[in-house]
């Protein structure tokens, strides 16, 4: 079909530190893309090593197809205030997200388009091939590495997103409208959470098997099982007081949202029991949230500190 015809798609950059390869191995994927109707958006976020005109560089020699822009931001904000502040400035009917160091396969966007068109939904995304920093394939699913990852579609899906997040965000087409109105993004959730949680209160999410990029897993990525968790107090940091947060701040920006009250009755709970102030019954009446956090903090919050590193040791190993 001709470029007139298609939806434009605004593919939104992030970038930070980038290892020159594999932002190139990503720009070229990009480039390849069968989708005709594509304008890319790049903001550099403050990058202190990484010279910002070798970016530019690596950009005018691959993106030769569509028009993009690149900046650099003024100060850092962190890969959430890259995102919003790309959301903000973008144009188009749809919003893809993209990180510096994955790679598209050719037809990914074409798919996304015509799913999120036919099925009228707010979201889609896709399932993913795992690869490590030489590009070798580790697994043939997300699922194969984060044995919790369960895909869902449908519409009515905020009461599942509100505690864990089954959309990676290099992977999802987003309506730009429902993204726009997202703003702004929950500081405590990374962006491609909050999104699909807003989106699941304004309509349906699909979520296709099609493994549409090839998504690098390298051990330094931003995201994964229990990242920022050395030992017991910075679990209680990371993933105790950082949901009673955000519950906090979805139920006075998002009110909408089902069973937010108890959920922030559960998240208190959870940050009674871990500093030993009682809660314990109040966790177990609300485990339906997140059943397995919740049963292994009411035993692990007790343990001493060798055994919880024994068990966090297994969690990373992803055997829990």
């Amino acid at each position: 079909m001709k470029k007139a015809n298609r939806p434009l798609i605004a593919i939104l950059m992030a970038v930070y530190e980038p290892r020159m390869d594999w932002l190139e191995e990503q720009l070229k994927s990009l480039e390849e893309q069968s989708y005709p109707n594509l304008r890319l958006y790049i903001r550099d976020d403050c990058s202190p090593t990484a010279p910002f005109e070798a970016t530019q560089a690596l950009v005018k020699k691959h993106i030769r197809s569509f028009p993009y822009e690149i900046r650099r931001n003024e100060k850092n904000l962190g890969s959430n205030g890259t995102f919003a502040l790309l959301t903000a400035e973008a144009e188009g009917e749809y919003f893809a997200y993209c990180d510096q160091d994955d790679i598209w396969l050719p037809e990914k966007l074409a798919v996304l388009q015509e799913t999120i068109e036919a099925q009228r939904a707010e979201l889609v995304c896709s399932d993913m091939v795992i690869i490590d920093g030489n590009g070798r394939q580790t697994a043939d699913s997300i699922t194969k590495v984060r044995r919790h990852h369960v895909f869902r579609s449908g519409e009515g899906l905020a009461r599942e997103l509100l505690i864990s997040n089954f959309v990676t965000g290099c992977t999802m087409l987003l309506r730009a409208e429902t993204a726009k109105a997202a703003m702004p993004f929950c500081p405590y959730m990374v962006h491609d959470h909050y999104l699909a949680l807003y989106a699941a209160t304004k309509g349906k999410i699909i979520s296709l098997p099609d493994k549409l990029i090839r998504y690098r897993i390298h051990g330094g990525n931003q995201t994964g099982l229990l990242a920022g968790v050395q030992d017991k107090a910075s679990y209680g940091k990371v993933r105790i007081d950082a949901m009673f947060d955000r519950l906090l701040w979805l139920r006075e920006n998002l009110p909408d949202l089902p069973e937010l009250d108890e959920a922030v009755s559960w998240a208190g709970a959870r940050r009674d029991n871990w500093s030993h102030r009682g809660g314990k019954r109040a966790v177990w009446k609300y485990r339906r949230f997140s059943p397995l956090p919740s049963v292994f903090e009411v035993l692990a919050g007790w343990v001493p500190e060798p055994v919880f590193q024994l068990l966090l040791w297994a969690g990373k190993k992803n055997l829990i």
